[in-house]
């Protein structure tokens, strides 16, 4: 079965990603379904749409919204599926949800958007553990390369645009091409600011 203008997708594992792995241990880090960070963000294809053609193929692993796979009380308390619910485990997923696919060991940005991963805060007298609205590109996509900048880049971005995903043990920021304002020199004192809580959930 195929929808006409959207996807077929399954949870890659689990429809919420709230457990981590240190030194052996399962630790549960939220047991509750209101928080968006714990909802899972990767799926599988189960079928594409009749209505267009995409690079996205069925059985390709993507990186999708929170609101897909997500649950949330209404009104009266009572817990509800997503109404992406399709069928049991299946959810229908429209192409504007999607934000990344996964291309043999690498992951490709659908349309506009990139992934951008801060950086340590060096200030020795600020409490802020990465640098604001900086970061390291590193998932880009063909408009960033028409500007001359490409995965590897130091740039800084817009303000409020630290929409949270983890990919490959990574946290990285999603954004799109025009969220991105300058490419930066490196100074040789950046470093990658990648949490080890994101780094045991790979």
């Amino acid at each position: 079965m195929r929808s006409v203008f959207d996807f077929i997708i399954k949870p890659s594992n689990k429809r919420y990603d709230n457990e981590v792995s240190i030194d052996g241990n399962n630790l549960i880090l939220n047991s509750g379904i209101e928080d968006h960070k714990f909802v899972s963000r990767e799926a599988i294809v189960i079928a594409t749409p009749t209505a267009f053609k995409t690079d996205i193929k069925k059985g390709d692993t993507i990186i999708i919204h929170h609101n897909v796979f997500r649950r949330y009380y209404n009104h009266q308390g009572v817990q509800k599926d997503s109404s992406r619910l399709f069928n049991d485990n299946e959810f229908v997923c429209g192409i504007d949800q999607i934000y990344a696919r996964k291309d043999g060991d690498s992951w490709k940005t659908i349309g506009e958007r990139c992934f951008v991963m801060p950086i340590k805060n060096n200030d020795p007298w600020s409490l802020e553990k990465e640098r604001k609205n900086i970061g390291i590109v590193k998932i880009g996509n063909k408009t960033l390369e028409t500007l001359e900048i490409n995965e590897g880049d130091l740039v800084g971005f817009k303000s409020n645009r630290e929409f949270e995903f983890l990919i490959d043990g990574q946290r990285l920021y999603c954004m799109e091409s025009n969220d991105i304002l300058v490419k930066h020199e490196f100074k040789g004192n950046e470093e990658e600011y990648n949490p080890s809580w994101a780094e045991s959930s790979r």
